[in-house]
């Protein structure tokens, strides 16, 4: 049904998280530049608060990164040996 496997639970989670982070972080930027645009007071702290909230949303993808790498390292990765690195059996002679 599917063409991948579906992500780890926990990988999974955080990039659920880190998508509507960033999508919080964009709705705030467009507001931002709309206040701007229309002279509001209100821009400057927005964009104080912008400035913030794309530090989050930068930790938030790494998090993504570091919850699959640490996933990875204690769950291990199923391989299997490929055909080179099969032994072969002693020629004769």
């Amino acid at each position: 049904m599917y063409a991948r496997p579906r992500m780890p639970d926990p990988v999974r989670a955080a990039a659920v998280r880190a998508v509507i982070i960033i999508a919080l972080t964009l709705t705030q930027v467009v507001i931002v530049l709309l206040c701007t645009l229309a002279g509001s007071w209100l821009a400057l702290p927005m964009a104080f608060s912008s400035l913030g909230s794309t530090m989050v949303a930068t930790w938030a993808v790494l998090d993504i990164w570091i919850t699959r790498q640490a996933w990875r390292q204690r769950n291990g990765v199923i391989s299997t040996p490929s055909s080179a690195a099969r032994r072969r059996p002693l020629r004769r002679q």
